[in-house]
């Protein structure tokens, strides 16, 4: 069965302006790419390798109900925000995107106390990464227009270290440029009003997925993720993080991860292929046999931009995931109708 290497905690992901390739279950005190020494063969300023680096933070949250998705991205070029609920029972659904040009702020270095916030007319984005005091604040505040009613949310994840185990991983492109990531998957509290009904997320029955990413991504991106989650016939929460990306050598650190009540199995590689297109059915499968999933889209989301040499295509279909996963133990974990979403990218930028 699959095993990795699980790093000794450190400070940060480089070491004498090198980055590192490996797995820890901690996050590092500081990730700052901009201090990696000639990451590219002609030396280029400051500024021009800043706009190099692509880092975003994301937000998926759900009970048997309602579904919220959140993202807050700083792509260098221009900063891009998205909003999604759904309402499984009745499909009824608030998307929200905000496209903001050049980089105005930046996502936080530390998840340790740091915070940052995007406001414009009619929307209000607030993340407090606080692992300090084991928690994780979101604040969104969207207004009503003609076409969409007001969505107003304050939820918190519950990320103590004695009920979670995180993934963080730095993974190499190049012996001098990497992407960094860190997930989680832990209970949720919280409330939210859209359309002037409060819903209440009791964290006995909500789950969320946190992720924070940075990279020095390739000028042509396309990554693919599958993320599902909930609760098995135990009632014990459980969910999977699974990602196909340019990295250079993933079978001893990738970015795939299965949690089941917080503990942490690492996942090998896998292999993501859609044989009659991104609306059908998704096969997921790594060598192993660890991973034998089917993903099944039934909520067809899409985003774009295309502007002379930037161009962004972003699938997140909505749906089930079924099949089997296995966990550290090599128990096998029957995944049966699990609700989540898939994440396809194309980044040109």
């Amino acid at each position: 069965m699959y095993i990795r290497e699980i790093q000794p905690q450190r400070a940060s992901p480089l070491e004498q302006g090198k980055p590192l390739q490996g797995t820890w279950t901690e996050a590092f005190n500081e990730v700052d790419l901009l201090s990696i020494q000639r990451p590219f063969v002609c030396p280029l300023p400051r500024w021009m390798l800043d706009y190099r680096i692509k880092e975003w933070e994301s937000f998926v949250i759900q009970d048997a109900r309602f579904y919220l998705e959140a993202i807050l991205s700083n792509i260098k070029y221009y900063r891009w925000a998205q909003v999604l609920l759904y309402d499984k029972e009745t499909k009824e659904q608030l998307r929200f995107r905000k496209l903001m040009p050049l980089s105005g702020w930046r996502m936080p270095r530390t998840l340790s106390n740091a915070s940052i916030d995007s406001r414009s007319y009619g929307f209000f984005f607030r993340i407090h990464d606080w692992l300090d005091a084991g928690i994780i604040k979101v604040d969104l505040d969207i207004e009503a227009t003609r076409k969409r009613p007001s969505f107003t949310a304050h939820v918190e994840y519950e990320a103590d270290r004695s009920k979670v185990t995180p993934l963080g991983v730095s993974l190499l492109f190049t012996e001098r440029r990497c992407m960094y990531a860190y997930k989680m998957l832990a209970a949720v509290r919280g409330d939210m009003v859209f359309g002037g009904r409060h819903i209440s997320l009791d964290p006995a029955k909500t789950l969320g997925f946190f992720g924070d990413f940075k990279g020095y991504y390739p000028y042509r991106m396309h990554s693919v993720w599958c993320t599902g989650f909930g609760f098995d016939g135990e009632n014990r929460s459980y969910g999977f993080s699974i990602a196909e990306n340019q990295a250079k050598e993933t079978f001893k650190n990738n970015e795939n991860a299965l949690w089941v009540d917080g503990r942490l199995t690492p996942l090998p590689p896998v292999h993501i292929t859609m044989p009659q297109g991104i609306q059908s059915d998704w096969i997921i499968q790594d060598m192993e046999g660890m991973v034998d999933l089917i993903f099944t889209p039934r909520e067809p989301i899409r985003s774009g931009l295309n502007l002379l040499l930037m161009k962004t295509e972003y699938d997140t279909p909505l749906g089930y995931y079924n099949g089997m996963v296995l966990d550290s133990t090599g128990k096998p974990i029957p995944v049966r109708n699990l609700w989540g979403l898939g994440e396809r990218l194309y980044l040109r930028v």
